[in-house]
């Protein structure tokens, strides 16, 4: 999967640790960059989008997913904004977690790996063996 990443950024990826957790596999990584989400879309106008949050209804594994999609993520402190998840709800995913006011979200790299392996498992697992 292609890793695009909008700005600002709330990390470097300059950061020795960053790069660390990359392993074997940040010099394979293919990431894009953009200046705002709508330049992200005005790039790939055609995609399907998913959205990961706690808002939503639908799981991340009873939606069908697409070659070619983006599974968007926001910021670990706060998600994605309000109106981008209002005015995609048909689109919108969540991981089932604990009904419990205690259980916090889990991290950003856990949702997004659990949400990416369920899409690849989806269409094929593409260019995986």
């Amino acid at each position: 999967a292609t890793l695009h990443l909008i700005r600002p950024l709330g990390f470097s990826l300059e950061d020795k640790y960053l790069k660390r957790c990359g392993l074997d596999y940040w010099d394979i990584s293919e990431i894009k960059y953009y200046d705002s989400f709508e330049e992200l879309q005005e790039k790939y106008p055609d995609a399907k989008y998913y959205y990961s949050t706690t808002k939503a209804e639908k799981t991340h594994s009873e939606m069908e997913y697409e070659d070619g999609c983006f599974l968007v993520f926001g910021k670990e402190t706060k998600g994605l904004p309000k109106p981008l998840v209002e005015a995609n709800m048909d689109t919108c995913i969540r991981i089932p977690m604990l009904n419990i006011e205690k259980a916090r979200s889990l991290n950003l790299s856990n949702c997004v790996a659990i949400v990416v392996y369920e899409a690849m498992r989806q269409i094929g697992y593409p260019g995986m063996r």
